[in-house]
């Protein structure tokens, strides 16, 4: 491909995981093609490496089915301003992060005027409505898969599809080092003490998320204060959920306050790693909501408690077309590879502080890591492509 055309990129991320995906496919893209504009939506880190944010991404983070009804009238604007600005811009690539629902419709659109179509971030049809890659072949070129197993779909339906693995498996690796020393360089940095047996509590990115599944959390953690000396870590992306985190606690288990740490994301310089990251590897024991945070943690080889819960209509319509056993990555990547389950979840109804605690101490009793450490070896093994030379390659051959 000539690097020296310019190329307009059109780019979407809805979350702060998506967010940082977005600007690890960005960085490589700018290495392989050094005259490329971007424009789209994203946060800080996708800022960083040259997107120009037609809005706050902040106004597409929204989860769940019932709750994207309720924000369906800024949803249907957005998606008219962000499509306004890239044909204004004459992109020449789309490529969506994530957010399948609201980038396959953009996608939808664009395609129809030539636009070169991409999603980063197979939606879930190995998990439910397989008939959603109908709409994904008329939405799309291309599309970036994260996992091994989630080619079988593509494969099957004739639709291009490659699997570039996870950004985070070239950035996280388990710490080799002494606990104490991990333990000590974490107090150095963030000016904490970790007198106690540290766990690391996430609740999620999204203030919806902290809503539905902190309260829970709390209640474990006062739990847990009961049964020993425990030190607990809250690591959040920005100040504003700091604020929150901390007066749901203040209202909810004052007592807590003083064998907790809430740091955020905005107040310490960024690493190679996220504060989330850190505070994860420094931890014995991580209770946290479903999602990416678990891949982050079953890659430090950190003991987990995974905990789901949404809006009950939201949970009542996902379980009827849901047809996997598990909601979080551990379990996901594990089932295709030894039919087993290797994390506690506690899902819904299930997800009670009681459960929370009893697989708590049971994991700080064991703290046997081989299954953690073998699903992590064979996800990297299968987890190759460059994402970049990947869209780089279609996109010539389809001109």
């Amino acid at each position: 491909m000539d690097t020296t055309k310019p190329l307009t990129i059109g780019i979407v991320a809805g979350e702060v995981s998506g967010d940082m995906l977005g600007a690890d496919f960005m960085a490589k893209m700018n290495a392989l093609h050094p005259n490329i504009t971007w424009v789209g939506v994203g946060g800080v880190a996708m800022q960083k490496q040259g997107l120009s944010s037609t809005i706050d991404m902040g106004r597409l983070s929204v989860m769940g089915l019932v709750e994207v009804l309720k924000h369906l009238p800024d949803l249907l604007c957005a998606k008219r301003e962000i499509l306004e600005v890239f044909f204004a811009q004459k992109i020449d690539i789309f490529v969506g992060i994530d957010a399948p629902d609201f980038n396959l419709r953009l996608g939808k659109v664009l395609r129809r005027t030539g636009v070169f179509c991409v999603q980063y971030v197979s939606p879930s049809v190995w998990a439910w409505r397989e008939n959603r890659i109908h709409n994904i072949k008329e939405s799309t070129d291309l599309v970036l898969c994260l996992f091994p197993f989630e080619l079988d779909v593509y494969v099957r339906h004739r639709h291009p599809a490659v699997c570039v693995g996870h950004p985070l498996l070239d950035k996280l690796h388990a710490d080799k080092r002494p606990r104490r020393d991990v333990i000590a360089e974490f107090e150095r940095r963030f000016g904490v003490s970790l007198t106690d047996v540290p766990v690391c509590v996430m609740a999620g990115s999204r203030h919806s998320e902290i809503g539905a599944i902190l309260p829970l959390l709390i209640d474990s953690m006062a739990l847990l204060h009961k049964q020993g000396k425990f030190t607990f870590v809250l690591p959040v992306v920005s100040a504003d959920h700091a604020i929150l985190v901390k007066s749901m606690i203040t209202s909810q288990a004052p007592h807590l306050l003083n064998h907790c740490h809430v740091i955020d994301g905005q107040t310490y310089p960024s690493d190679e790693w996220t504060i989330s990251q850190h505070a994860m590897n420094a931890c014995e024991l991580v209770l946290l909501a479903s999602g990416t945070a678990t891949l982050e943690a079953l890659l430090l080889h950190r003991p987990m408690v995974v905990v789901y819960k949404v809006n009950t209509m939201t949970y009542a319509i996902a379980k009827r077309l849901v047809k996997i056993p598990y909601v979080s990555l551990p379990n996901i990547l594990s089932n295709h590879q030894i039919r087993q389950a290797i994390v506690p979840e506690l899902i819904q109804d299930n997800a009670t502080p009681q459960a929370v605690v009893s697989h708590a101490m049971n994991l700080l009793n064991s703290l046997n890591q081989e299954k953690l450490i073998f699903t992590t070896q064979k996800l990297r093994e299968d987890s190759h492509t460059n994402p970049a030379q990947a869209v780089l390659m279609a996109y010539s051959q389809n001109k």
